[in-house]
């Protein structure tokens, strides 16, 4: 059975190994990495920047880390529907694969951020883009 015919399951071609994972806000954005060997990621720092000043700012993140594909967490009510951050995430990461040409994934973020202040987390939108990458990489094959 392949990934594509498992609901929830994305299809990543195992060419992806490394990622980089975003936590879109309007003012702040967090960023994790992590790896499909380890399944597991670390967070790196908040980006507290908007609009070019924001890409400028990950594009060195992207150059240090050269990761093959982006993660970005997409947030939802809890019963599914979408919001206004909804459409702002998604937007984002249409921005990320133009500007950088690399594959982009989506995650549902729910409660990630309750998560990562649940666990006393000192930068909890580096925190948040941490749990997000975790949920994505657990969702591999």
């Amino acid at each position: 059975m392949s990934t594509a015919d498992r609901p929830g399951v994305p299809a990543v071609p195992a060419q992806f190994q490394s990622f980089l994972a975003f936590d879109y806000g309007a003012k702040r954005t967090g960023v994790a990495v992590g790896n499909r060997f380890t399944r597991s990621a670390t967070p790196q720092k908040t980006i507290a920047a908007e609009g070019d000043r924001r890409f400028e700012a990950i594009a060195k993140v992207l150059a240090e880390w050269q990761p093959d594909a982006l993660v970005v967490g997409v947030p939802f009510h809890p019963d599914g529907a979408e919001h206004e951050n909804t459409v702002k995430a998604r937007r984002f990461a249409r921005q990320l694969k133009g500007r950088y040409g690399l594959q982009v994934f989506e995650v549902d973020e729910r409660y990630s951020t309750t998560e990562a202040h649940s666990l006393g987390a000192a930068d909890a939108d580096a925190a948040s883009a941490c749990i997000i990458l975790e949920q994505f990489l657990r969702s591999l094959p």
